[in-house]
């Protein structure tokens, strides 16, 4: 698998269509609070979010698939990022034109002494609300509690993962 495995994963995704879209964050069991966040996209910048990732999956993860399915997708890793292990499974499904649901399941090991094994489910609910708002430009991200960003300036934090080439 190894190195182009997480550029397969971001060509083989689906581009959302371009507007402002809400991602509501759900775990399963109330294990952390539920979180909104709005994302201004259009199509070049959701292929750059999805490319963003491929330096770190390329650099710790020893498996990265994705693969249709009848509903949607269904992605499943395996990464090591300083000793801490992880393995997921997603299925995503929607029409990325109005809404999209994706539904993670994940296993951690090692890491610091005694923390053992932790097994996470998340779900993703997101819907289209429409044209991203006045003064918003694509890449914009409002996080809870109203922290805005732009994700094309965490490009800048891949000069803090090392080992990653620009």
């Amino acid at each position: 698998m190894g190195g182009t495995a997480g550029v397969a994963l971001a060509l083989d995704l689906p581009v959302r269509k371009p507007g402002l879209w809400e991602l509501k964050m759900l775990s399963a069991g109330g294990q952390t609070p539920e979180a909104t966040m709005q994302h201004c996209t259009d199509e070049t910048t959701d292929k750059e979010m999805n490319n963003f990732a491929s330096p770190m999956a390329q650099l710790g993860c020893s498996k990265q698939d994705i693969q249709k399915t009848a509903t949607g997708y269904a992605t499943d890793s395996v990464c090591n990022f300083g000793g801490i292990n992880t393995t997921s499974h997603a299925d995503i499904t929607g029409d990325f034109n109005s809404a999209y649901t994706v539904k993670t399941m994940s296993r951690v090991t090692g890491g610091a002494a005694g923390t053992g094994v932790k097994d996470t489910a998340m779900t993703i609910e997101a819907k289209w609300l429409g044209a991203c708002k006045p003064g918003q430009k694509p890449g914009d991200i409002v996080m809870p509690g109203g922290m805005k960003m732009n994700i094309k300036d965490m490009g800048k934090l891949k000069n803090l993962i090392p080992g990653v080439k620009q």
